[in-house]
């Protein structure tokens, strides 16, 4: 059974940092894309980060220099890392898994979701 899962979500007020975590079980992790998303409400889900299989990194224009995704493949984790958080990045964000062959930034290219972490930024 595969699972994802997140934590290290909170409230952190503007300029604050926040590192998120998903540990991921059940299928064989190197062979992933990782991917965070994140959806705040009435809004639907968008694409933040990804680490592709031979590490290279994506990210949305919007965190572009404040967020840093990385993997650890001996703990079968990602990790997104979030400094300078701003209000408009409250949300709650999910880790994805997907084989690949499709469009990275798409929800609908994933394969596996989390269940999601808050996280909500105060001014």
């Amino acid at each position: 059974q595969v699972q994802l899962v997140e934590s290290g979500g909170g409230l952190v007020q503007a300029g604050g940092s926040l590192r998120l975590s998903c540990e991921v079980s059940g299928l064989t992790f190197s062979l992933y894309f990782m991917g965070w998303f994140r959806q705040a409400p009435g809004k639907e889900r968008e694409f933040v980060a990804g680490w592709g299989w031979v590490g290279t990194t994506y990210y949305a224009d919007s965190v572009k220099g404040r967020f840093t995704i990385s993997k650890d493949n001996a703990k079968n984790t990602v990790y997104l890392q979030m400094s300078s958080l701003k209000p408009e990045d409250t949300a709650v964000y999910y880790c994805g898994a997907r084989l690949g062959g499709r469009d990275l930034y798409s929800v609908n290219s994933y394969d596996y979701w989390g269940q999601g972490t808050q996280v909500t930024v105060s001014s």
